[in-house]
């Protein structure tokens, strides 16, 4: 699905137009990217995590040369699913 087709399924599912759709798409990705870029955490009970992760600096490997290089330390945006999501991917009631 793609984000056409997530705003279309949006719009179907709330009873708006796909121009109201975009908008609440919009806003939902605007507010977990501010809030991840604050790093807070956003718990969507029933559904999910979204989180920062650190990874620290580590030592990597040049694939063409095989030089050693060393790979920054960096944040990772993080989604875990939570139980029910879960269970309804997996079929469980």
């Amino acid at each position: 699905m793609n984000k056409s087709e997530f705003v279309a399924a949006i719009a179907a599912k709330a009873g708006t137009t796909k121009a109201e759709a975009e908008k609440l798409v919009a806003a939902y990705h605007e507010v977990v990217t501010e809030t991840l870029v604050k790093g807070e955490k956003i718990q969507l009970i029933g559904f999910g995590n979204y989180e920062v992760s650190e990874r620290a600096a580590r030592e990597g490997r040049n694939p063409a040369t095989g030089a050693a290089i060393t790979i920054a330390a960096c944040k990772l945006p993080k989604f875990t699913a939570g139980k029910a999501l879960k269970d309804k991917v997996n079929g469980k009631k």
